[in-house]
């Protein structure tokens, strides 16, 4: 061996050994991360919504709330859930695959390898996700689940999620949005630490109290979200002449979206779509 193979081979030993510390650097969860106490909260909602229907508590994970904190940072900054790009997207402003994750082009891997990805957590991961334009509250989010029987049937692990078994749990919300990830295996990472402060000043974890009057929320009962006016007016011309006479355009800075019913009677939107579910199963209900 010459003196310049064995200094090549020297290199390459040398750049092996320092690749997976580096790797593992990467993946390190900061030592300041903490979940707020409304993300507490919701963990505690859910756990006591599982304990309602017979099944076990979830141990929160420090890995999987990292993941979801990082997803709903990454949708209220880069809001990579436009069109028909769905809540579980990701942006390609981060250290992790980008993804529009919709029921057209379905890649599961996508989210499955998210913790893999942002920690050392080597299991897949399951994400249940809302949204609202109003500042979310652990309430409300609870409120949309629980009409869903595709939200309800994730939490409890029934229907097409029978066969799982959650062994422990992610949340992160902030003002819009909220993300819960489930894991088949326990996180020997441990558990994450509630913020001394209660977390950030933008998560409500229960009903704004205030001396001022406030308005009634009105509830939505959305079909779908498009990319610019033009789609969803002609979706909405379209489902008017079908019969859904009430069908209109919600539109904010961010996002264009078409509904089939409103109202500020929760009950009565909760029932418009229990009655469609069969023929929309993916109809969801927002709060303004």
């Amino acid at each position: 061996m010459t003196k310049k193979t064995g200094i090549f081979v020297l290199f390459l030993l040398m750049f092996w050994m320092i690749l997976p510390v580096s790797l593992l650097a990467q993946k390190k969860i900061p030592a300041s991360f903490c979940i707020s106490s409304a993300e507490k909260r919701l963990a505690d909602e859910i756990n006591q919504l599982r304990k309602a229907n017979g099944k076990p508590a979830i141990p929160l994970s420090i890995s999987l709330s990292f993941v979801a904190k990082t997803h709903v940072t990454d949708l209220i900054r880069h809001h990579p859930d436009t069109g028909i790009c769905n809540l579980s997207s990701w942006s390609n402003k981060g250290h992790w695959k980008a993804c529009c994750y919709n029921p057209y082009f379905v890649h599961h891997s996508w989210m499955w390898n998210k913790p893999r990805e942002l920690t050392n957590y080597p299991y897949r991961g399951y994400e249940i996700a809302a949204y609202t334009q109003n500042k979310m509250l652990v309430d409300s989010a609870m409120a949309m689940w629980k009409v869903s029987p595709e939200a309800m049937n994730m939490i409890l692990t029934e229907g097409p999620w029978k066969t799982k078994s959650w062994a422990c749990m992610g949340v992160g919300v902030n003002e819009h949005y909220v993300s819960v990830w489930f894991g088949q295996r326990p996180d020997r990472a441990g558990k994450p630490r509630v913020c001394p402060n209660g977390g950030h000043k933008g998560v409500v974890s229960g009903k704004i109290i205030s001396k001022k009057k406030k308005a009634m929320p009105v509830f939505y009962l959305i079909y779908g979200s498009y990319p610019g006016m033009n789609s969803a007016k002609k979706v909405v011309d379209r489902l008017k002449s079908i019969g859904f006479r009430k069908a209109g355009i919600l539109k904010s800075h961010k996002h264009v979206r078409v509904y089939l019913h409103r109202t500020i009677n929760f009950q009565q939107i909760k029932k418009e779509r229990q009655r469609l579910k069969k023929r929309y199963p993916k109809l969801w209900i927002l709060q303004e």
